[in-house]
Parts: structure tokens; C-alpha cells; sequence
């Protein structure tokens, strides 16, 4: 009896190439454990730290811990992802925050969510604060939902976008705040984005001169003022601050 001839398999989809964009000032005491999850990696990762004039030990850091690090125009954290973006070779584009650690399945989580939703077109992490405020916890909780329901992607959410829709939004827009929501905003236009069901966590150092409660209203206060007035954030060109020689 002839056996039947083999099913031909099916060519498994390559994983997408990643580039993960750190936008930095005086970001020396983060950066190693910012990076170490992300070099972990490998050569899975391209990671791009994107310096504006840091004053401190920055740059060293990223460029003795395998980062290439270019040096923006501006120091403006929007000019900087887009110097970053322009720069970098993935087919995603990660950017992320160097008080933000990521967990350790954060690449294989991330091809798996894009792999399994061809049509999303970026998304973020999950996020928590490193600091023990049940207040927070429940502002992390009520962003996850936001970012599901709106699609209101922030940055220390740790966002990701394709870099094809990232190139037909232009990027970020020169704002001096809310770069991130203005960008997101924009993108959910062209497609779903989603949320990762692995955990990011933020330093939350925003939270510490005013406390939890009196900087969450502060920051809903000037996004009411953003939403209303985003004319009012276009960015000033600033040039970056030089380390004497």
C-alpha cells in the first residue's frame, strides 16, 4: 500500500524585529536595571538610548552596557523617540521609559500579542507603580481599562506601535507634555491596539513631592487642558544642555 503523501507545513510567520527606544537626561542611576531586561534579549533587540546633553554619567552607562546611544537635536522626550525611530531597524518600535522595568517575558509576550492580532497596530504593557499606594493600584487598573475601552496609550505604559502605522502618523508630534496621548489618539484611527497581560512597573517618582492623590488630580487637571487646548503644548525648540569638556 503507498502511504499517502505528507500535509505540506505550513511556513511558521518570522517573529517581528523589535527596536527598543530609551529616551534619556540624567538617567544614570536607572539605566543598568532599565536595560538589563532588554539586553537580555540578545540580538532579538535592537536598543536604541536616544540622550539629550545628560550632565551625569548617562551616556557612559548605555554605551559600556551594549546600547547604541545617539545624541538628539532637542531635549524634548518626543524628539527624541522620533531620532530614535528614525534610526532604528524594527519592524516594532518599543519606547521606554528609563524608570520603567520590564518583566522578563516582555519580547515574547509582545511578538505573541502582534502574531495573534495582525490587524492591532500597537499597544502597551500593563502597568504598575513601584510604591506601596493602594490609590495607585487603582489608577493602574482604571489606565488598563482606559487603554482598552479609548485606546489612551501612555508613555510609562511603555507603548509600542508598528513601525508602518508609526510612519504614517508621522510620528510624535513636537509637544512639551502629552506626546504620548496625542500620538495614541491618533493612532487608535488606524487600528486596534491592545493591552499585554504581563506587568510593567514605573517608578511612580512623579508621585513624590505631591503624593499619589494631589498629582493625579493635577495631571487629570492638565489633561482636561490638554484635550482642550493642545495648542497650547506645541514645543519650543530647545537645544540640548552640553557636558563641559
Amino acid at each position: 500500500m503507498i502511504p499517502e503523501p505528507a500535509a505540506p507545513r505550513t511556513a511558521p510567520t518570522p517573529a517581528a524585529s523589535v527596536s527598543v527606544i530609551v529616551p534619556v537626561w540624567n538617567e544614570a542611576a536607572n539605566l543598568p536595571s532599565c536595560l538589563a531586561p532588554v539586553l537580555a534579549a540578545g540580538h532579538a533587540a535592537e536598543v536604541i538610548v536616544v540622550d539629550a546633553g545628560s550632565t551625569d554619567d548617562s551616556t557612559a552607562i548605555a554605551r559600556s552596557l551594549g546600547a547604541n546611544v545617539l545624541t538628539a537635536p532637542v531635549r524634548q522626550r518626543a524628539a527624541q523617540m522620533n531620532h530614535g525611530a528614525q534610526v532604528a531597524r524594527g519592524d516594532v518600535l518599543v519606547f521606554l521609559h528609563a524608570d520603567t522595568l520590564l518583566p522578563a517575558l516582555w519580547l515574547e509576550a509582545l511578538r505573541h500579542a502582534l502574531a495573534d492580532r495582525p490587524d492591532a497596530v500597537g499597544g502597551v504593557y500593563r502597568r504598575r507603580f513601584r510604591r506601596p499606594s493602594i490609590f495607585l493600584r487603582v489608577t493602574c487598573r482604571l489606565a488598563d481599562w482606559r487603554a482598552r475601552r479609548f485606546g489612551w496609550l501612555l508613555g510609562d505604559q511603555t507603548l509600542f506601535v508598528r513601525r508602518t502605522a508609526f510612519a504614517v502618523l508621522g510620528g510624535y508630534a513636537s509637544l512639551t507634555a502629552f506626546e504620548d496621548l496625542d500620538f495614541s489618539r491618533r493612532l487608535k484611527r488606524l487600528g486596534p491596539t491592545v493591552v499585554l497581560p504581563v506587568t510593567a512597573f514605573s517608578s511612580g517618582r512623579r508621585f513624590a513631592a505631591k503624593g499619589p492623590v494631589r498629582q493625579t488630580l493635577a495631571d487629570l487637571r492638565l489633561t482636561a487642558r490638554f484635550l482642550r487646548h493642545r495648542e497650547a503644548f506645541a514645543a519650543e525648540r530647545r537645544e540640548p544642555e552640553r557636558r563641559p569638556a
